[in-house]
């Protein structure tokens, strides 16, 4: 009976690591922008699963890094703000970047800057249809 309970409880707590190296555990977060495409946001979990979310640079209306405040802390973090397609000036999502590895407000603004460079460029080259 006792061994019965032992052998279920190990094998339940082995299903939740394996659950959560596949579904939680986020190893690597990589994000990459490209002017005349879009940007990419990949996620790599621990299992090798790894999650990829594509935006089209025509949705992007910015990027900015934001600020919260959790737990007596102010938290940094970087955001795609989503152009409203009925209201050119409104936002109508806001997508957080990074938030499982939480990077540095100095690593944040480096990678701010590279954004906003190519949104610049974006912004200043003829676009052909």
């Amino acid at each position: 009976q006792n061994s019965m309970v032992l052998s279920a409880a190990i094998f339940i707590t082995l299903i939740g690591l394996i659950i959560y190296l596949h579904f939680v555990k986020i190893d690597q977060e990589s994000l990459l922008v490209i002017g005349s495409l879009g940007i990419q946001v990949t996620s790599s979990y621990a299992s090798g699963k790894e999650s990829t979310i594509f935006i089209e640079m025509g949705q992007v209306k910015d990027v900015v890094i934001n600020e919260a405040i959790h737990m007596q802390k102010v938290i940094y973090y970087l955001c795609i703000l989503l152009q409203d397609p009925e209201d050119p000036q409104g936002v109508s999502e806001v997508v957080p970047l990074f938030q499982s590895s939480k990077p540095r407000l100095d690593c944040l603004i480096e990678v701010y800057k590279s954004c906003q460079e190519i949104l610049e460029q974006r912004k200043t080259t003829p676009q052909s249809n």
